[in-house]
């Protein structure tokens, strides 16, 4: 009887997972199935669900009417960069919040946290007013530096676990050696700590691939214009071209696709040692 009872429960879970994985799969399914159709079979009724004749129209207008090899170049200038910098700022205050008393820690660790209560579309119009009196409206450099500043606090309070599961011990034995606490820093906690980094900067570069607000504020030109940007200019007010944007999206979702597939042992590894501090 609790062998049956058993067989049946997996059947269940195995139905409701694979229920749940059809949901899941079949959007990024049907958008790169609508890419790969020619722009006039895409409101073909009654609907295919695998095309007899495969197109690449919608890609080739991409690149040669929509210029869209400009978006990407953009987005991956913003995501690297911004991404890279937060991290690299983030690592360092996270190790002053772990490995230091002093008054206003607390007060620090609290604005992070609240920070990421708030949503970003709240502060575009001063900030929008900012960028402009610094002359930074409408210029990657300008984009960057909103991002970095956006993604220092989540980074930071994400890191500040990282240090805390690693024994001061370390530490110390690496500063009796002769090493400096900054050496000590670079030379034996970072790589101790490196699923960690890869984990922050992979999130920091996704929150930066992704961001759509910030950007269809700040940007105006195409030549300044990341990928989110080019993918809502895509919706007019009596129109949406999905054939473009199903392989635009496919070209978005891509980067970040391969992205977490060649870290996902560093992400998986970063998170569960950030998870409990030791």
């Amino acid at each position: 009887m609790i062998g049956k009872e058993s067989t049946a429960g997996r059947a269940v879970k195995f139905v409701f997972l694979g229920g749940w994985l059809v949901f899941t799969v079949f959007p990024l399914y049907w958008i790169a199935v609508t890419s790969l159709k020619a722009p006039g079979d895409i409101f073909h009724f009654p609907l295919a669900y695998w095309p007899e004749q495969f197109s690449l129209e919608n890609y080739r207008g991409l690149f040669g009417t929509a210029d869209f090899g400009t978006y990407l170049t953009n987005s991956l200038i913003v995501s690297l960069v911004a991404g890279a910098t937060a991290t690299a700022i983030s690592m360092l205050s996270a190790y002053v919040l772990a490995r230091f008393e002093f008054r206003s820690k607390s007060a620090l660790l609290m604005a992070a946290l609240v920070t990421q209560m708030i949503p970003s579309f709240i502060a575009l119009g001063p900030l929008y007013l900012l960028m402009t009196d610094l002359g930074l409206v409408d210029n990657r450099l300008g984009l960057i530096l909103v991002y970095i500043a956006v993604c220092i606090p989540f980074c930071t309070v994400m890191l500040r676990g990282f240090f805390e599961n690693i024994p001061d011990a370390l530490e110390e034995a690496a500063m009796i050696d002769g090493l400096s606490r900054f050496s000590a820093l670079f030379r034996v906690l970072l790589p101790v700590m490196r699923p960690g980094i890869v984990a922050a900067f992979i999130f920091n570069f996704v929150n930066c691939w992704n961001e759509l607000f910030l950007s269809v504020t700040l940007m105006n030109s195409d030549a300044n214009k990341t990928v989110p940007t080019a993918l809502n200019g895509f919706i007019s007010s009596f129109n949406i071209d999905w054939g473009s944007m199903s392989a635009a999206a496919v070209l978005t979702i891509l980067p970040t696709m391969l992205l977490f597939a060649f870290a996902s042992r560093h992400i998986v590894q970063g998170l569960t040692s950030g998870a409990v501090k030791g």
